[in-house]
């Protein structure tokens, strides 16, 4: 599978004077060599985006749908291909790389229904005052200007869809940095762009060095940054600039609560499976995946010992093998930091019921009961195959708890009554309240963010095209109304 990869410079293939090497984190075995832009190549392609700035925002709706088109197609295409790709670059399981690239594919589906609809006008009669007899508002949108998208390293190519398709779509060039560890599928989405009649400029694929963005994020030619990662960095970005319109979607540490009446063999049955599932999917490498799960008493003994027994059934082992579960980490510096925080709880007095090994890069699915608070399980985003067990006494107590958090972007319940259901949506201080099923649950057409330390602004396709532009009012006089 080796490749030399260049990056996409205004719409064209460019190699640098430098090059890195993306390694498979299951064997080490070497993904691919990825050329470096200079700092004069990266200055080109800002400079191109801001050139075309206004060319590209003129562009009709049907042109850029259809460009949005192609890329779904494509993707849909080459996905047994790109499945691959990103278990050679990221270590994702192949079934979970399959469905990342249907999701990504969805994603610029999405993006050319919208560009089709997106912003007809709104208007407004203003003589329901008599200054305004004889005028008409019309107010549509604009877009902010060219959009920096720094993407992370755990969906490579969907999250990337999340940056890129919105820009397309409202007219916005975009400059994206992939992840350092995982840039070779946002270059091979940067081939079936260059398939389209999209303007030159209008997009690059720019793997530069994290240590290099600052003077990315601080030019003002790019006043729009979405950037998906860690809290640290995401808000080291909104405070340097503070005058650009940021996006951040950032960490969690996502609790699935399991209510009392949530209580028949079927119901528990359910309820383990899916957060045995989800706490370990990605390799637990998701801002949604499980790391709390708060039980009801009443129903606590009977989902522990069913959480245990099937997050013991969950397979590890080599990602390109279709019936393994759960792969390594992202590389083995990973793994490392996650059997720290675990050790570290353990000797806290946490109770290890599962797991607790590593091998590598791979750390086997674990599960702690009794954690202490104040633990970095407990408190920060794992980001590995690791969930806590907690019991409450009631709804509010376990309301309480899953709101006990400097995070809040997705929670998951488990209740059949609706009445609590609307009472999570009221209480949860949460992006998302996912009724009946794991916190993980994203459709990418809906809104997706979170409040507290896991972010500012929303993705979900139509929600992102909103963030990219603003509002501009034209006021019509002299009318008959």
């Amino acid at each position: 599978m080796s490749s030399t990869y260049a990056f996409w410079l205004a719409g064209r293939q460019e190699h640098g004077t430098e090059s890195f090497e993306v390694h498979h984190p299951w064997d080490n075995s070497l993904v691919g060599t990825v050329s470096i832009p200079t700092e004069a190549q990266v200055e080109e392609a800002v400079a191109a985006a801001a050139a075309v700035q206004q060319e590209f925002a003129a562009t009709p709706a049907h042109v850029r749908a259809a460009a949005l088109d192609h890329v779904a197609r494509r993707l849909t295409e080459r996905s047994e291909e790109l499945a691959r790709l990103i278990t050679a670059e990221n270590g994702k399981p192949i079934k979970w790389a399959r469905g990342e690239i249907g999701r990504a594919a969805s994603v610029f589906r999405w993006a050319a229904e919208e560009a089709r609809r997106f912003n007809s006008g709104e208007g407004q009669r203003l003589d329901t005052d008599a200054g305004g007899t004889g005028r008409l508002a019309i107010v549509r949108r604009f877009n902010r200007g060219p959009v920096l998208g720094i993407a992370p390293f755990n969906f490579p190519l969907n999250l990337v869809a999340h940056k890129v398709a919105p820009a397309i779509a409202v007219g916005a060039p975009i400059i994206l940095k992939p992840a350092p560890g995982t840039p070779i599928s946002a270059l091979v989405l940067g081939e079936i762009l260059a398939e389209t009649d999209l303007p030159a400029g209008s997009w690059s694929v720019l793997p530069v060095a994290n240590e290099k963005m600052p003077a990315l994020v601080q030019d003002p030619r790019l006043p729009v940054i979405s950037f998906t990662g860690s809290d640290v960095v995401g808000y080291q970005i909104l405070d340097s600039v503070p005058r650009k319109h940021v996006t951040l979607e950032l960490g969690g540490n996502a609790a699935a609560v399991v209510l009392s009446d949530w209580s028949s063999e079927a119901d528990l049955e359910w309820a383990a499976t899916r957060i045995a599932t989800f706490a370990n999917y990605q390799g637990g490498q998701s801002c949604i995946s499980v790391q709390r799960v708060i039980a009801d008493a009443t129903v606590y003994d009977r989902l522990v010992e069913k959480v245990v027994e099937k997050v013991g059934a969950q397979v590890t082992g080599d990602p390109s093998d279709d019936a393994v579960d759960v792969g390594p980490l992202v590389n083995e510096a990973a793994a490392l930091r996650v059997e720290t925080w675990v050790n570290e709880a353990v000797d806290a007095g946490a109770k290890l019921l599962a797991g607790g090994t590593r091998d590598g890069a791979t750390y086997a699915p674990t599960v702690l009961s009794e954690v202490p608070a104040g633990v970095r399980v407990a408190t920060e985003e794992v980001f590995g195959p690791v969930l806590t067990l907690h019991r409450a006494e009631d709804t509010a107590a376990a309301f309480a708890l899953v709101n006990d958090s400097k995070f809040g972007l997705q929670a998951g319940v488990f209740t059949h009554d609706v009445q609590t259901a609307f009472r999570a949506h009221r209480e949860l201080e949460v992006g998302g309240v996912i009724i009946g099923d794991a916190p993980s649950y994203r459709a990418d057409q809906m809104p997706y963010g979170g409040v507290k330390d896991s972010g500012v602004g929303r993705e979900g396709v139509a929600y992102a095209m909103t963030d990219y532009t603003y509002e501009r009012v034209m006021v019509l006089t002299g009318l008959a109304l």
